[in-house]
């Protein structure tokens, strides 16, 4: 591996305290990868080597869970990346066209990155968030009931350097290494800014309670 000693000092801090959590090393894999892609900016080489050693696997067997999941990148990452859900309810509700809006304005398609290194592009089948259809992401912060014209501000923003505040979820969007920390389980202090359950998740309950059905037993 070639990671400086301060970096490999402090990964090695970090995933023992992974590690910690699991009573089985292999099952500290997941959150290791994202660990090493929060440094790397992707699962390199060295993060994979890294992992390996940590728990005890081959690093082909390592790179057979890395290439599975798609939240883990083998090559380097934007520091943004836009995922543009085109998955049948959101292409309906134009999810298609935000797409190509969004593809022609980054210069680049699916899964790749801009020359900046600001934004890597995903098109997406689906964001679990139809109740809000159209629906894009932005390191897997939601962005709501999304128009061409609403989607091509929030590349600007990105592209020029500027804050980008989600629907949901924290008040701005962190960065791509940023995320990946946090989803290896170590925590950035903001979730009291989260805003809570939107209107339209919840409004079927809301009729449910007003016409006072029950689930059947």
């Amino acid at each position: 591996m070639t990671y400086d000693a301060d970096t490999l000092a402090q990964l090695e801090q970090d995933a023992a305290d992974v590690l910690g959590r699991y009573p089985v090393k292999r099952s500290a894999l997941l959150p290791l990868l994202h660990l090493v892609q929060s440094v790397d900016g992707f699962v390199s080489p060295d993060g994979i080597a890294f992992c390996a050693q940590q728990v005890g696997l081959t690093s082909a067997e390592v790179s057979a869970v890395a290439t599975f999941y798609t939240q883990y990148k083998r090559r380097p990452n934007g520091e943004y990346q836009v995922g543009v859900c085109t998955n049948t309810l959101c292409a309906v509700m134009g999810g298609d066209e935000i797409w190509r809006q969004v593809s022609e304005r980054c210069g680049v398609g699916h899964d790749e990155t801009t020359a900046d290194g600001k934004i890597t592009l995903e098109r997406l089948e689906c964001n679990a968030g139809c109740d809000y259809a159209p629906v894009m992401m932005v390191n897997w912060e939601f962005f709501d009931n999304m128009t061409p014209d609403r989607a091509l501000r929030v590349i600007d923003d990105i592209l020029e350097g500027r804050d980008v505040k989600p629907t949901r979820g924290p008040s701005t969007v962190a960065s791509f290494k940023e995320v990946s920390r946090v989803l290896a389980g170590f925590e950035d202090g903001r979730a009291d800014e989260d805003q809570g359950i939107g209107e339209a998740s919840v409004a079927g309950l809301k009729v449910a309670r007003e016409q006072g059905w029950e689930e059947s037993k």
